[in-house]
């Protein structure tokens, strides 16, 4: 029963469907199929919305009568005009990257569709220049326009812009289809340079196949992208849970720093932050009004590992430099770790020196005889809950 994903219903015949087994078979195929296609087709549209975005500037940039009087200063305008009219994903570094993407990829719609988006009055008409651009790029793609925009997010399409010429383009554009890489997965192999690592290799093929080894498992049209979050009008919290136990731990922890009433604050869960370019997610924030402080949760379903200190202290430090105000002390980093040893907690001061404040700290916050047993508890529940599940019938 195999599935045509071109098709607009997937190929299972009904006449085929005699058994039980056989309808669970479908009934499946079916809800795979269409989701794959509404994920797609999500993307394709966030991705279409944001190269006309790049279009449009780009463009008044080069024609606009009055282009002179913004000057510098036009994106940061446009950001302030469309923000205050409740656009999301308008941010001045946002519509950099929209123009970076559309002056990457000037080919990536076809010029004959160019006339289907309604004008406003008084919009740039995307004739002259842009027509003849869009009718000579599509050539120089290496692969044909609409399958890069079916087949990568626009998060894909913002990474690969930032790459220093078409040929780093193209090796990784047929890298990222042919792997069915997600942005994590390009992100690490342009960071490890690949297209250089491959072009000075002898032995391109034992070094294709360790690529394809390191790849993680996550899709690649994955509807976490936090693009995707805001173009739907969909919080974080909704769907950022990377794990039942996670979860559950965070349901569990949360509840207690409340229920404790020395002082804390909830302000977020799962609190995107943007750290050059790169969206990052906290698991829990809170305020403590005794401490005047921020508290940074960050909850691992693993064993301790160096690298999750060095994550948290990068967010204590972006929360220093852009969320402390005037009375505030410095924010306090909480990381919860599992397994192994069952629990390890670590406090990160981040550089505060005020005694009579880490005094004051150490009051303020739970101990780590109950952050020990808020773990053992939620393990014990999650064993039992797949043990039940097990056995159910």
């Amino acid at each position: 029963m195999a599935m045509q994903e071109s098709s607009a219903v997937p190929a299972v015949d009904p006449a085929a469907v005699r058994d039980y087994g056989q309808l669970v078979a479908a009934l499946y195929a079916a809800d795979s199929h269409f989701a794959r296609r509404a994920v797609q087709a999500v993307n394709v549209s966030l991705t279409l919305r944001n190269w006309y975005f790049g279009m449009y500037i780009a463009e008044f940039e080069l024609h606009g009568i009055d282009r002179a009087a913004y000057g510098d200063r036009l994106l940061e305008s446009l950001a302030a005009a469309l923000t205050a009219r409740g656009v999301t994903n308008a941010s001045h570094r946002q519509l950099y990257a929209y123009r970076g993407v559309y002056r990457a990829y000037p080919g990536l719609v076809e010029a004959k569709s160019l006339g289907r988006l309604a004008q406003p009055q008084g919009q740039l008409e995307p004739t002259g220049a842009t027509g003849a651009i869009l009718l000579t790029a599509s050539a120089k793609l290496a692969e044909p326009a609409k399958d890069l925009l079916t087949a990568l997010s626009y998060s894909h399409f913002e990474l690969l812009a930032t790459l220093p010429s078409d040929a780093h383009r193209r090796f990784y554009e047929v890298e990222t289809i042919a792997g069915q890489w997600s942005v994590r997965d390009l992100r690490r192999q342009v960071s490890s340079l690949l297209h250089e690592r491959t072009a000075l290799s002898t032995n391109k093929p034992a070094l294709a196949a360790q690529t394809a080894a390191d790849v993680g498992k996550e899709p690649m049209l994955a509807l976490r992208d936090p693009y995707v979050f805001e173009f739907l009008g969909i919080k974080p919290i909704e769907v950022m849970s990377e794990s039942h136990l996670e979860q559950a731990l965070c349901d569990k922890l949360q509840a207690l720093l409340l229920e404790l009433g020395r002082g804390f604050c909830f302000e977020a869960r799962q609190k995107r932050i943007l750290i050059g370019g790169e969206h990052f997610f906290v698991d829990l924030v809170f305020y403590h009004r005794i401490l005047k402080c921020h508290v940074l949760v960050e909850l691992k379903a693993d064993e301790f590992k160096h690298e999750y200190i060095g994550q948290l202290n990068t967010y204590v430090s972006w929360y220093r430099k852009h969320e402390m105000h005037d009375g505030d002390q410095p924010p306090i980093g909480l990381l919860l770790c599992t397994r192994k040893n069952h629990v390890l907690v670590e406090y990160a001061l981040a550089g505060m020196d005020n005694q009579l404040f880490v005094s004051r700290y150490q009051v303020s916050l739970p101990r780590k005889e109950e952050l020990q047993a808020l773990v053992e508890q939620v393990l014990s529940e999650q064993a039992m809950s797949a043990i039940e599940s097990t056995e159910a019938p």
